[in-house]
């Protein structure tokens, strides 16, 4: 394969979004016990790469707009037949699969992370404090008392838990998909996220 047979794809203001994306995510994951400033730092970051997306998926590159990855049922379908074939049509910039896995991801980390910004609101902490949030107190067992939020806490803090796990899923299918196109495209599409370059044609 010569440098002619390629072709710049993805510009540096993907792979930068991208590769940032993939460390805030990791960060974010690994600190989600804590339920720590860095992991709600990490938050505000990834929404912050969302708002960039959506944005340079109108207004960017070629390769990085909306309209061309994302594909009606009938494309769709026939890029999945044509991949179980090993003989899979071939696209410079997203295949029909892997834009809806895309879109999928930007809105389930959309979901993950605005939850978990209503969660530490409803703490009072955090851009979407306020004082609403309902605090009771509670007598244990032992005679002391705690303090404990109301439902409003418990229905952010379930949506953000129930959409970091769907993230998570859809995070390893990524990975899956990734792994799968390279080997029956014969190409490495991970390497071509941090060159930019990809096959201008069919392997």
């Amino acid at each position: 394969m010569t440098t002619e047979e390629k072709i710049k794809v993805w510009d540096i203001a993907i792979r930068t979004f991208h590769w940032s994306l993939v460390v805030l995510y990791v960060v974010s994951y690994l600190t989600g016990e804590d339920e720590s400033e860095l992991h709600n730092y990490a938050g505000y970051a990834v929404l912050a790469l969302i708002a960039f997306r959506i944005v340079w998926g109108v207004i960017g590159t070629r390769h990085a707009r909306f309209t061309d990855f994302i594909y009606g049922p009938k494309k769709t379908l026939e890029y999945a037949r044509s991949f179980l074939t090993r003989q899979p049509a071939h696209y410079l910039g997203h295949n029909p699969l892997g834009g809806y896995m895309a879109v999928a991801l930007l809105i389930t980390l959309f979901i993950t992370c605005w939850s978990g910004v209503e969660y530490i609101g409803s703490k009072g902490q955090g851009p979407l404090a306020t004082d609403t949030g309902v605090v009771i107190s509670v007598a244990r067992a032992d005679g002391d008392e705690h303090e404990e939020h109301a439902e409003g806490d418990e229905f952010w803090e379930e949506i953000h838990e129930v959409f970091a796990n769907l993230t998570l899923f859809l995070v390893i299918l990524h990975i899956a998909g990734v792994i799968a196109a390279s080997l029956v495209h014969r190409e490495n599409l991970a390497k071509a996220m941090v060159t930019g370059y990809k096959k201008q044609g069919p392997g």
